[in-house]
C-alpha cells in the first residue's frame, strides 16, 4: 500500500506523540495527533484515517474504550495498541476487541514502522480481495468444479449442502482430484466467501514452520524471527482456513491444532497468551486417515473434529465422460490465456484422451491440455499435439498400477531422467516420486540399460 496513508497517533504523552509523528512523516505517511480520546473522536469527525496508533493507559477513556468507540463510527479503522510491559494482557483482551495487533513500548522505530506496514497491505488485500470476489460474482462466480458425471454431481450436492453452514470439512481425494477447488467452491458458496480464504500445505513444511504458518511467532521467539508475525489462523480471520495434506503434519502439530479447533483460540510461537480466532476449517488429504489411525500416525480425535462432513472426490478414470467437458473448458482458457485460435480437439485425439488412464488425474489432464496448446499448429487439437503413451490392446487388464508405473517412467524418460522436470510434469512432489521410482526399481532398471 502507498505510504500516503491517514495515520492518527492517540497518547497523552507528547514527547510520544512528537516522536511517532516524527518517524512516521519521515515515512513519508499523513500523521495527525491527538492527546486522548475526546480529541481522537473529533479529528475522526472531522477526516477518516486508515490506522490509528492507540494508547491503552490514558487519563479519562483508556484505549480499550477509545478502539470500541472508534470502530463505531469507522468499523473499518485499524487499530494498533500501544501498551506497557505490564498491561499486555489488555492489549491481547484488545485484539478479541478487533484490534490488529499491539506494539510494546519502550519502541523500536524499525519494528513499528514494519508492523504498521503489514497492517496497512494486510487491509489492502482484504480490499482487493473483496472487490475482485464482487467482480467474479457479477461476471458468472469464480472457477467451479466440472463435471456431469453422477459421481461428480454427487459432490456438486455435497458442496451445495454444506457450504452455507458453519460446519468443518474433510476432503478425501487422489492427487489432481481438485481438493482446493473443492475447497474453494465451498467457501465461495459460503456466508465467509467475502473474507480471506487462507491456504496452508501441510506437507511442503517442516514441523517448525508449519508452527509457525499456522500460529504465529513472537518476535525472538526463534532464530530468524525478527519481528511478530501472524499465523494463518489470524490471517483467515471471519474467513475460511484450508489445511491441504493434512495426513502428513506430526502428532505434535495435531495435538496443538486439535485445541485450536476446539477452542478457536492460538498461542503464537513464544507468547502464552491466547488470541481468539473466527474461521471455518476445511482440510483434505490423498491418505488413507484410518490406516495412519491404526499406525498410531494420526490422532483419532483430531480426525472425528475433522470429519464432520465428508466429501471424497473420484479419480478422473471413475468419471471419464466427463473428460470431453473438462478438455473443452481447458482449451477455451488457454486459447484465451495463450491468444491462439484453437477451440476444438479432434474426434481421434478425442478418443485418445478418454482412453488414457489418467493417473495424475484432473491436473494431469490439464497439463497435457496445455502442453498441447504450446506445440499445437492447427486449428484444432490433434493426436500428434499430445505426448501420451497408451498401452496396446493386448495389455489392456494391466492393473492400474502397471499404468502408473508405466506412465511415471515414460515422463521421466521425456525429461531425460530429471525427476525435478518430472514431478512438476505430473503434479506430485519429488519425494513422492523418489518414493515411487524406488518401489519401481527404477534405478535397477536404469542400470541394465547402461
Amino acid at each position: 500500500m502507498p505510504n500516503k496513508a491517514n495515520l492518527l497517533i492517540v497518547d497523552d504523552e507528547l514527547i510520544v506523540r512528537d516522536s511517532l509523528s516524527k518517524w512516521f512523516h519521515e515515512e513519508g505517511y499523513d500523521v495527525a495527533v491527538a492527546e486522548g480520546a475526546q480529541d481522537a473522536l473529533q479529528k475522526m469527525a472531522q477526516r477518516q484515517f486508515d490506522l490509528a496508533l492507540v494508547d491503552i493507559k490514558m487519563p479519562g477513556t483508556d484505549g480499550v474504550e477509545l478502539q470500541r468507540r472508534m470502530h463505531e463510527i469507522d468499523p473499518d479503522l485499524l487499530v494498533i495498541m500501544m501498551t506497557g510491559y505490564a498491561s499486555v494482557e489488555t492489549a491481547v483482551a484488545a485484539l478479541k476487541n478487533g484490534a490488529y495487533d499491539y506494539v510494546s513500548k519502550p519502541f523500536d522505530p524499525e519494528e513499528m514502522a514494519h508492523t504498521v506496514r503489514n497492517a496497512l497491505s494486510h487491509r489492502q488485500a482484504q480490499r482487493e480481495n473483496t472487490q475482485l470476489r464482487q467482480t467474479l460474482a457479477a461476471v458468472g462466480g469464480p472457477r467451479e468444479l466440472t463435471g456431469q458425471s453422477p459421481e461428480m454431481m454427487r459432490v456438486l450436492e455435497a458442496v451445495q449442502t454444506v457450504a452455507p453452514t458453519e460446519a468443518t470439512v474433510l476432503i478425501a481425494g487422489e492427487s489432481g482430484t481438485g481438493k482446493e477447488l473443492c475447497a474453494r467452491a465451498i467457501h465461495a458458496a459460503s456466508n465467509r466467501r467475502f473474507n480471506p480464504m487462507v491456504v496452508i500445505h501441510c506437507g511442503a513444511l517442516t514441523e517448525t514452520l508449519l508452527e509457525s504458518e499456522l500460529f504465529g511467532h513472537e518476535k525472538g521467539a526463534f532464530t530468524g524471527a525478527q519481528y511478530r508475525k501472524k499465523g494463518s489462523f489470524e490471517m483467515a480471520q471471519g474467513g475460511t482456513i484450508f489445511l491441504d495434506e493434512i495426513g502428513d503434519i506430526s502428532l505434535k502439530t495435531q495435538t496443538d491444532l486439535l485445541r485450536v479447533l476446539q477452542e478457536h483460540e492460538i498461542t503464537r510461537v513464544g507468547s502464552t497468551q491466547p488470541i481468539h480466532v473466527d474461521f471455518r476449517c476445511i482440510a483434505a488429504t490423498n491418505k488413507d486417515l484410518g490406516s495412519l489411525i491404526q499406525e498410531g500416525k494420526f490422532r483419532p480425535d483430531l480426525y472425528y473434529r475433522l470429519n464432520v462432513f465428508q466429501i471424497r472426490l473420484p479419480p478422473l478414470r471413475e468419471r471419464k465422460s466427463d473428460i470431453p467437458l473438462l478438455v473443452d473448458v481447458f482449451v477455451r482458457r488457454f486459447s484465451a490465456s495463450m491468444n491462439k485460435r484453437i477451440t476444438r480437439v479432434s474426434p481421434e485425439a478425442m478418443e485418445q484422451l478418454v482412453a488414457y488412464p489418467w493417473p495424475g488425474n484432473v491436473r494431469e489432464l490439464e497439463n497435457a491440455v496445455e502442453r498441447a496448446m504450446v506445440v499445437a499448429q492447427e486449428p484444432e487439437l490433434r493426436e500428434q499435439d499430445f505426448s501420451l503413451k497408451l498401452a496396446a490392446p493386448a495389455e489392456a487388464s494391466r492393473t492400474l498400477e502397471d499404468a502408473e508405473r508405466a506412465h511415471i517412467l515414460s515422463v521421466l524418460d521425456e525429461c531425460d531422467g530429471n525427476q525435478t522436470r518430472a514431478a512438476a510434469v505430473l503434479d506430485i512432489d519429488r519425494v513422492t516420486l523418489h518414493n515411487k521410482l524406488k518401489k519401481y526399481g527404477w534405478k535397477k532398471v536404469t542400470a541394465e540399460v547402461t
